[in-house]
């Protein structure tokens, strides 16, 4: 289909500002909302009804993560979110974080914790605590809330019928004295090597929405803690997902002048991570992006998981919520 507009948002380069994100209303106003008017209402559901009929029978994989995961209500939006794209035809599949919750719990156990270039050092003692925290608290919270809203969610892990083959992830830092490149020891943090997508294909035919937890298994049987990010790009590949929706705590992709970016092609964002634009930590959601992008994923979408009912608004609205990478089915 022919790609739909993203209106109002200012181009790369452009001086021209986005709409204020605060200000975007909830997808679809409830009746206690006395100040909606009834034509509003029937026109924002008129403006999602050919959204609605272009994501039918397609796949979405959305990541959820960063502050809104410790908001009751809006874990609450979410999870209903997440039912009503199942409801309308969508195929969800949700991939949590919880590198928070992890760190209190490492802190209440007293045991301590290091990070390198973003990533914790998962010793044999850290990675026990970290697949409790995502598998058993975590994960379990998140397919409960998706059933209660009224659709079947089952949580899930990597290791659950060997949904994450994982292998162990390297990573070298050259010493600026020496100029010597030497191997990081990043103990059990690893990266997907193969995904079974045939029974996350299964859990959609029947109807269920998967959640799952980024944490691997080796060929060894070993436990692996993955960056949910990667593990979201990683199983949008290979289920060939129409959209990647990375949920994080920042507007979106922003510009030199600090303005939100609508969309971006792929030579475009590279070109924005080598001249700096794009930098720290938004280096790496970007480049999950591209990955994706790259592979059989029609665009991947940095939005904010903050605004209320992002993933209709980014779904079933003209302007979108967040900066698009990929051509978005143009």
């Amino acid at each position: 289909p022919a790609r739909f507009p993203r209106a109002g948002w200012a181009k790369v380069g452009s001086s021209l500002a986005s709409p204020r994100l605060g200000n975007l209303r909830p997808m679809i106003p409830t009746r206690a909302d006395t100040g909606t008017d009834p034509n509003s209402v029937a026109h924002t559901l008129a403006e999602a009804l050919p959204y609605m009929r272009r994501f039918s029978g397609a796949t979405v994989v959305v990541k959820y993560g960063g502050s809104t995961m410790g908001d009751e209500r809006a874990g609450h939006d979410f999870a209903r979110d997440i039912v009503l794209l199942k409801q309308v035809g969508i195929n969800p599949i949700v991939v949590h974080g919880g590198g928070p919750q992890i760190g209190d719990m490492l802190e209440r156990l007293k045991i301590k914790s290091s990070f390198v270039d973003g990533l914790r050092v998962t010793d044999a003692a850290t990675v026990e605590i970290v697949e409790m925290v995502l598998s058993g608290s975590i994960n379990k919270q998140i397919s409960a809330s998706i059933n209660a809203a009224g659709a079947p969610a089952v949580g899930l892990s990597g290791k659950d019928g060997g949904l994450i083959l994982a292998r162990r992830l390297t990573r070298t830092k050259r010493d600026p004295d020496s100029n010597i490149e030497r191997v990081l020891d990043l103990g059990f943090v690893g990266e997907p090597e193969r995904i079974n997508a045939q029974l996350l294909s299964g859990l959609a035919g029947a109807g269920i929405i998967p959640v799952i937890a980024p944490i691997g298994v080796g060929a060894a049987g070993e436990t692996y803690n993955i960056n949910a990010d990667t593990v979201a790009g990683a199983i949008a590949s290979a289920v060939k997902a129409k959209r990647l929706l990375l949920l994080t705590d920042v507007a979106a992709v922003l510009d030199r002048a600090g303005q939100p970016i609508s969309r971006l092609s792929l030579a475009e964002a590279r070109a924005l991570i080598a001249d700096g634009t794009i930098h720290g930590g938004m280096i790496p959601k970007i480049e999950t992006c591209l990955a994706a992008a790259e592979h059989d994923v029609e665009a991947a979408v940095i939005i904010d998981g903050r605004v209320p009912h992002a993933v209709l608004l980014e779904l079933f609205t003209e302007r979108g919520s967040g900066t698009m990478i990929g051509d978005g089915g143009a």
